[in-house]
């Protein structure tokens, strides 16, 4: 027998090598998070190298390059890392002056990760982080108006950058490293043990049988996969290439197959308990627990995927399709494949238990192995090594990418930049809520555009959540100064905006009056109202609200046009030109503009549990209204009134604009109109043939 040739022996030990470091690096990660010691700026500096390494390691192991240069890359990174280490003590010894390798050096880490954003991501976030890095270091100071900086020394700039806690090491490398790799590790292991099979199978069971049951498979499928994958576009290529296919021979038309693929898995992002990599950076931004935001984020979650829903039901009346999914029963398949929730539901329980969720990703992956040997295809060490190379190059450009955003931030808080962005917005909005957002909505497609969505999201957040939250606890100061009698203590605070107020005590405020009122007190005012008059509850809750519609938001850069990743890879796979099915996907994924008002108008996210599922009950039957004005269709094509009430009808549902009893008369006259809409087309050959 020969030997195999020079070349595919080098590129097995190159893929052997690959698979070692992976190993390794994996094993480096869960044991800092678990049981090691380290500094948050060391750990963060380890973990660029790691994954600097991996990245040309991945380039000569796969065969997407082997240029010297990716060697040298590695070794660049490995070496700032090095001094890092090295050279921290004797820098604040000598009070923090640079000598030549700190220059060297520091140089060389700001360079290195750049460069491999560049390879990885394109162009656009190396020059975003090239405009913000010189805007603090020189243009900033040619800036007219509210943005002009004086500039900070370019030595001055790359100690914060390089040593300090807010630059490429800080938070953003430390979320990346604790919370991110811990749970794509945890999505790698699950897919492993064969769970991505199995909700496949449990959607067609599900929703197989239903009208549109292809294209509900699809919207239930990456649902299911998203919530543990946390990656719209891997989503998008692990289900589309069975969802896409299917929906196809159900008759629905190949781009609109491929654009609700892409919509239904932007919403994996969306979708607890992974969520990709920003729930873990608003835990960080807002200090509330990451199990927190996880039971706040389920029932938002669910619009969005009822809400693409309705779109493909629509479609397929519209169509007259018929289900043509062969699926097994539920029961069967719950029979067959239950070991494989085992793992979530370990994750949850950690989580509820109060653990970290790295601990708890970790106790998710070692559940995920066992529970494997309750399934006729168990983890062994081959598939547990699989398993980790898989997770680490899930991984790999994420890390680098997020390492790199760190500049952004650091600049963005070392000038102030954040405040001056939300005082012009400020600005515009003229205090107006629903302006702001729109700003806000408007910025993040700018973003988006050119940045991932986690990415987009850290930007945004940093410079616009505080605003929002701000222009939120304004709305709540209304509410209370409307709802409850005046009260003494704070009518004397008033007082210096309103010298009358003083003899109302014990009065209510009208809603004009005390916005006017509001709007003439000075800042520093508004600072002590918010304290008296809110709970720290109520504060908390508004910046979590504020960090969700932005998180939302930066979610469009999936299916908006000219750059949606998750539209293009799923317009390869239908065949279809890549703009058209951006667009078409951007129209399905409507939720992720419209539910992010319930945040705000609605206690969706802080109310009690009846009050959420209040909220939850109504916005249904309103998206669903909004569906059928959008795409025309009931039972039978829609005139032009019948749309706009259908419009009326979904926006009355959605926003409290009205009492409850109100509202529920409008569901019962929406729901009565379907059923009579229904019942007289009934029988009827082609009910699609005339307007109604």
């Amino acid at each position: 027998m020969s030997a195999p040739p020079v070349e595919t022996r080098q590129r097995l030990v190159a893929v052997r090598t690959y698979t070692v470091l992976a190993c390794a690096v994996a094993a480096t990660h869960l044991y800092f998070n678990g049981f090691g010691v380290i500094s948050e700026l060391h750990f963060g500096a380890l973990h660029f190298a790691l994954f600097a390494v991996l990245a040309a390691a991945e380039r000569w192991s796969y065969g997407v390059g082997r240029g010297w240069w990716h060697l040298l890359l590695a070794v660049g990174a490995v070496a700032s890392v090095i001094w890092l280490w090295v050279a921290e003590d004797a820098l604040y010894a000598r009070g923090t002056a640079f000598n030549l390798a700190d220059w060297v050096f520091a140089t060389l880490a700001v360079c290195v990760a750049l460069v491999w954003v560049w390879m990885r991501q394109g162009a656009f976030i190396p020059i975003l982080v090239l405009v913000f890095v010189t805007y603090a270091t020189f243009w900033g100071a040619w800036v007219p108006g509210v943005f002009h900086f004086p500039g900070l020394s370019l030595e001055t700039m790359l100690f914060r950058s390089y040593f300090g806690g807010d630059g490429l090491f800080g938070p953003i490398a430390n979320i990346s490293a604790r919370y991110v790799f811990s749970f794509i590790l945890f999505g790698a292991f699950l897919l492993r043990s064969g769970a991505g099979d199995f909700l496949i199978d449990l959607s067609k069971a599900v929703a197989g049988r239903m009208v549109g049951g292809a294209g509900l498979v699809a919207v239930l499928g990456s649902g299911l996969m998203g919530s543990v994958s946390g990656s719209a576009v891997a989503n998008t290529a692990a289900t589309g290439v069975i969802s896409i296919p299917m929906m196809r021979r159900a008759g629905f038309q190949p781009r609109f197959a491929a654009a609700v693929e892409a919509a239904a898995s932007t919403g994996g992002q969306l979708m607890p308990p992974v969520m990709g990599a920003g729930a873990f950076v608003m835990a960080s931004y807002t200090q509330v627990s990451y199990g927190e935001i996880v039971v706040a984020a389920a029932l938002p979650a669910l619009l969005y995927f009822l809400s693409v829903g309705f779109y493909v039901r629509i479609e397929a009346r519209r169509l007259g399709l018929a289900p043509e999914v062969d699926a097994e029963p539920v029961g069967e398949v719950l029979r067959r494949g239950w070991p494989l929730l085992l793992p979530l539901g370990a994750l949850v329980a950690l989580l509820a238990a109060g653990f970290s969720p790295a601990y708890a990703a970790a106790g998710g992956v070692v559940a995920a192995v066992a529970a494997s040997w309750l399934t006729p295809q168990p983890m062994g060490p081959r598939a547990t090594v699989e398993a980790l190379v898989d997770g680490c190059r899930g991984m790999t450009s994420t890390a680098l990418l997020l390492v790199a955003i760190g500049l952004v931030v650091n600049t963005v808080t070392t000038t102030g930049m954040g405040n001056t962005f939300s005082l012009m917005i400020s600005d515009w909005a003229g205090g107006e809520l629903w302006v702001a957002v729109l700003l806000i909505a408007a910025a993040s497609l700018v973003l988006g555009a050119g940045l991932p969505v986690t990415a987009a999201y850290v930007v945004l957040a940093t410079l616009s959540a505080p605003l929002l939250a701000e222009l939120l606890a304004s709305r709540q100061l209304v509410l209370e100064l409307t709802q409850v009698p005046i009260a003494a203590d704070w009518a004397a605070v008033l007082a210096l905006v309103e010298p009358g107020l003083l003899e109302r005590t014990g009065e209510l405020l009208g809603r004009v009056e005390a916005e006017r009122i509001l709007d003439a007190a000075p800042q520093e005012l508004l600072v002590l109202l918010r304290e008296q008059l809110l709970s720290p509850a109520t504060l908390t809750a508004n910046l979590l609200a504020a960090h969700f519609v932005i998180f939302w938001l930066s979610q469009d850069s999936n299916v908006t046009p000219p750059v949606c990743l998750s539209a293009y890879t799923a317009a390869a796979i239908a065949g279809t030109r890549p703009l058209q099915t951006g667009l078409t996907a951007w129209m399905i994924a409507k939720g992720l503009y419209l539910i992010p008002l319930l945040f705000v108008y609605t206690p969706l996210l802080s109310g009690d549990w009846t009050t959420r599922l209040v909220v939850f009950g109504f916005a249904c039957f309103g998206l669903y209204a909004l569906a059928l004005a959008l795409q025309g269709y009931a039972a039978a094509t829609l005139s032009w009134w019948r749309r706009s009430a259908y419009f009326a009808v979904g926006v009355l549902l959605l926003l409290p604009v009205a009492p409850v009893a109100v509202r529920s008369a409008v569901l019962a006259g929406f729901l009565l109109l379907l059923w009579g809409l229904r019942r007289k087309l009934k029988g009827a050959a082609s009910p699609s043939a005339g307007a109604i």
